[in-house]
């Protein structure tokens, strides 16, 4: 978040009339409290000074900022992307905290007050700005220290991340700047200092970057964890979070706030902004869809739109989606080349910062990303933003806009590009929840044992704790509020005994009390160890990709290298590459002859469809039922939907269509909940286990964001089911349990709880294991754990984080809600109809045939569109 550019105006006018207003006494608010003969302080004056010069003027929640900063509240700051969060805290900081060490103020037109001596030193650590990303850090200190030097105000401002140097990193131990950008792991290890007290004993105010992005995952529980630690350390700290696009603000502010003492508010800065959302409309659109239909059938219309720009984003979801995008436009302009660029997660950081440099600059005119760029790292040149495929959440989308015309005043513009037909009912449904504000809210993980089990061994080498006090720090951080003594007490007990079962292990005898009751780490290794492997980040084993003539291009997960041999051809990085050989966890390639290879598969890349935007999309629908079509999408999806109303029924509020049919195959049964692909796994494996319990049969299930479908050889009486209550939620975590390997998924999330709670070692730097190293020895404590210590709460975690998380319980459990109250619209469609088809052909894509996919569904669709012909002469013909 760089200089946002408040209401422009004329200096002069704008000085004459604060003069005349002021006489008067007319003039209210101002951004400072004055003293008694109304003077500013130096420091208030040049920061009237220096916003006059650039033309700016203060929005009034940046100054309900600083006057609550200058009294000593914390606070949420929540406002739109690009209003100027990070000036509303920073000058604020800098007022109240700054002014005491601030130098001259030439040039003031008041009258010059006596030189401050310069501090001989710059001011010690007194700001801690945490941000949720690497280059979202670099970005903020950079508009900091901006503003330092602007205001001549002798601070510094340093940055620590992963990515800081052991140099500057030993330099900063010496003496810390006056505010030091970080990242949540960063602080954490910043608390295993020896001296970490003394280190922090200055900080005044703590910043949250982006609470958003952090709220909903473990690093937010570890954001809260540090923050009850250094307000236990300094009753008075302040704290501020800066978010946008959260639909909870007050779970947000109590879930950041609960630890600290200071008064507390929540400022809803100003609104300035203007969002467009619209869709590129491809020309035709076929009456049957499918998963990648229209993909980058667009990529000319895209690469018209960008032409007109100076500066554009095209994000994707995934960083393969990234890497097919890019190829496919620098193909369709090769001319590009030089001034299109990739950013993805998994590029190199040099590449990574190249590109963001040339963006910064404007040398780049398209850089086609990832979640990557989604958040507030400033990129003014930007004009137009491209989402490829749907956004699958409103804030995601939000979010995104605010790429482009990234300042107050300015105009920010998204442009979706549907991957298949029915996207466009997810266009025109972002557009009408973001005008009603129906925004998605965070939810956050209660009371994980294992990133509190990693904290107690932090604290414990950060200068050790007690047990009862320890006890009580803990529960002030939100997530912990409920934390009981006993479920405390086991923790404790597992890092000082190792548990139940691995008593007899001294490596898991991480912390002893000495005779005074403090708690602290015994060995040197496992010092070292915990450092090496701090933090909740839990990826996939990654292995290095470099050219064998030396450079290094970026990370790739294992599980894809596991796969290919020596000689197969991939892409990455925009590049085909071809594999040399693996060594020492690192993939060597060089450049390949061949144009085409196998595309690089990512975990995680299938997104759901956020509940928000689903009930939105079935509003678009119920609309169409209505025959409204008023937005520009849905008139261009109508004669899917008239054919998809012709032969079964539209989904919408109230309203669950579900069909039955009958092909080669075997009888199928298509119901569309709109709940999400994850909740629709669920749902599905639910469904067919009700049924095969009372009549022994096999299914095979497909499902997407939109439904689920049952394929089984024999019939059954659906209709009966159903209303003798196959989708009731009663008992629902028993049978949803017997109807997914239940124990596999436990197993696979218990290596990623053993990971952060200090069971698996990832090992030293460079020397990292291997996925298949970590998978055996997180599968050996979870076997151990089941047999010898059914007790250990890490097993408990892990099955209700499987039914949280994973499985996503509580949207099953409303969806079946749903579906039991809703009106029933079972068909019996002669063909499959617009809505099964994509459910059908994600289920022939994980099929293992010699058969191309592409070719079955060409004969799939010649044969839906004769069906459909034939349907539409025989109703000319009754008619």
């Amino acid at each position: 978040m760089n200089a946002p550019r408040p209401r422009r105006i004329p200096r002069t006018r704008e000085a004459q009339a604060k003069h005349d207003a002021a006489a008067a006494g007319q003039f209210h608010p101002e951004p400072f409290d004055y003293d008694a003969s109304g003077a500013q302080t130096p420091i208030e004056q040049r920061i009237a000074q220096w916003f006059d010069e650039r033309g700016w003027r203060p929005f009034d929640f940046q100054q309900e900022i600083w006057r609550e900063i200058a009294r000593g509240a914390s606070g949420l700051l929540h406002a739109t992307t690009g209003a100027g969060k990070t000036w509303a805290v920073w000058i604020g900081a800098l007022a109240a905290y700054g002014g005491s060490t601030a130098g001259s103020t030439a040039g003031s037109t008041a009258a010059a007050p006596a030189p401050v001596r310069r501090a001989a030193l710059p001011a010690p650590l007194t700001v801690l700005w945490i941000t949720p990303m690497r280059a979202l850090a670099a970005d903020s200190a950079r508009a900091l220290q901006s503003a330092v030097q602007g205001l001549n105000v002798p601070w510094t401002v340093g940055l620590r991340t992963g990515d800081t140097s052991s140099t500057e990193r030993a330099r900063q131990n010496r003496r810390m700047p006056s505010a030091l950008v970080t990242t949540p792991e960063s602080l954490t290890l910043m608390l295993t200092r020896a001296d970490a007290r003394e280190a922090l004993a200055h900080v005044r105010l703590v910043v949250v970057d982006e609470w958003h992005e952090l709220l909903g995952n473990k690093r937010g529980t570890q954001t809260q964890l540090a923050l009850a630690r250094l307000a236990h350390w300094r009753p008075e700290l302040q704290v501020w979070g800066l978010s946008a696009t959260l639909g909870n603000l007050a779970l947000a502010h109590d879930a950041l706030l609960h630890a600290v003492r200071t008064p507390r508010v929540i400022v809803r800065g100003a609104q300035p902004k203007t969002l467009i959302v619209d869709t590129l409309i491809p020309a035709t659109i076929e009456r049957f869809p499918w998963g990648g239909h229209l993909g980058t059938r667009q990529v000319g219309a895209v690469a018209d739109e960008v032409e007109q720009a100076q500066s554009s984003l095209v994000f994707t979801n995934t960083r393969s989606q990234a890497e097919i995008w890019y190829r496919a436009l620098l193909e369709r302009r090769p001319d590009w080349a030089g001034i299109i660029a990739l950013h993805h997660g998994s590029l190199d950081k040099e590449v990574r910062d190249w590109v963001e440099s040339g963006l910064k600059n404007g040398l780049l005119k398209v850089v086609v990303c990832t979640s990557s760029l989604d958040l507030g790292v400033d990129f003014l040149p930007v004009e137009r933003v491209f989402q490829i495929g749907s956004p699958k959440g409103v804030a995601r989308l939000m979010q995104r806009a605010g790429r482009s015309g990234h300042a107050p005043g300015r105009t920010s513009r998204v442009t979706i590009v549907p991957t298949h037909a029915l996207e466009l009912v997810e266009a025109a449904a972002a557009r009408w929840a973001i005008e009603g504000g129906r925004i998605e809210g965070r939810d956050m993980p209660l009371k994980p044992l294992d990133v509190l089990v990693q904290h107690l061994v932090t604290v414990a080498i950060g200068g050790g704790f007690t047990r009862e006090a320890i006890y009580d720090e803990v529960r002030t951080a939100y997530a912990y509020r409920d934390l009981t003594p006993a479920e405390f007490d086991w923790a404790l007990a597992f890092v000082e005994r190792g548990g139940a079962s691995l008593a007899a292990y001294p490596d898991f005898h991480r912390v002893v009390a000495d005779a005074g009751g403090v708690y602290r780490v015994p060995r040197d290794d496992l010092v070292k160890r915990h450092r090496n492997n701090v933090g909740t980040i839990v990826a996939n084993a990654t292995i290095n990709v470099a050219y064998l003539s030396g450079g290094r291009i970026g990370t790739m997960e294992e599980s894809f290298i596991s796969r290919l041999k020596p000689g197969d051809v991939f892409t990455f990085g925009g590049r085909s590459l071809e594999l040399v050989r693996v060594r020492d966890m690192t993939a060597y390639v060089k450049r390949a002859t061949s144009s085409r290879g196998a595309m690089p598969q990512w975990a995680g890349s299938k997104m759901p469809l956020s509940s928000e935007l689903a009930e939105a999309a079935l509003v678009m629908l119920a609309r169409a039922n209505d025959g409204i079509y008023d937005e520009p999408e849905m008139r261009a999806i109508k004669p899917l939907l008239d054919l998809q109303a012709e032969w079964s029924a539209l989904p919408g509020p109230g309203v669950l269509v579900a069909e039955q049919v009958r092909s080669r195959e075997g009888h199928h049964f298509f119901c569309y909940p709109f709940a999400g692909r994850m909740a629709h796994i669920g749902l599905g494996s639910l469904i067919a286990w009700r049924v095969a319990r009372d009549q022994p049969s096999t299914f095979s299930i497909s499902m997407n964001d939109y439904g689920f479908e049952l394929l089984s050889a024999q019939p059954f009486d659906w209709l009966a089911m159903i209303e003798a209550g196959l989708f009731s939620p009663h008992q629902l975590e028993h049978d949803i349990l017997a109807s997914l390997n239940a124990s596999e998924l436990s197993a696979r999330r218990f290596r990623e709880i053993a990971r952060v709670s200090g069971l698996v070692f990832q090992g030293h730097p460079g020397q990292q294991k291997s996925a298949r190293q970590l998978q055996a020895s997180s599968g050996l404590f979870y076997e151990v754990f089941r047999k010898h210590d059914s007790a250990n709460l890490l097993l408990e975690q892990a099955d209700n984080e499987v039914m949280l998380q994973e499985l996503e319980l509580q949207r099953i459990r409303a969806a079946l809600e749903r579906m039991s109250e809703s009106r029933l619209v079972l068909t019996q469609p002669k063909k499959p109809t617009p809505f099964a088809f994509p459910l059908i052909v994600g289920r022939l894509r994980e099929k293992v045939t010699t058969e191309k996919l592409a070719d079955r569904v060409e004969r799939m669709l010649a044969e839906l569109e004769k069906a459909a012909q034939r349907q539409g002469r025989e109703g000319n013909h009754a008619r």
